[in-house]
């Protein structure tokens, strides 16, 4: 299931880690993390993707 932004922001504040300790767990920017939760658009490619894919913002797309 896909998540909005918002929820997972909500998901940040109940679990008790912290968006930064998430990134460094998951080796991303914590710059970059809070820059895509702060934003209302989803990312299309590169790490922004990445993160927003493991965020769960967005679905995973295979290429064939």
């Amino acid at each position: 299931m896909i998540k909005s932004i918002k929820q997972v922001r909500d998901d940040f504040s109940q679990s008790g880690i912290s968006i930064a300790e998430w990134a460094r767990i998951n080796n991303f920017s914590p710059d970059l993390v809070y820059r895509i939760l702060k934003n209302n658009k989803v990312p299309l490619r590169g790490e922004s993707h990445r993160i927003a894919v493991k965020l769960g913002i967005k679905e995973q797309k295979y290429m064939d």
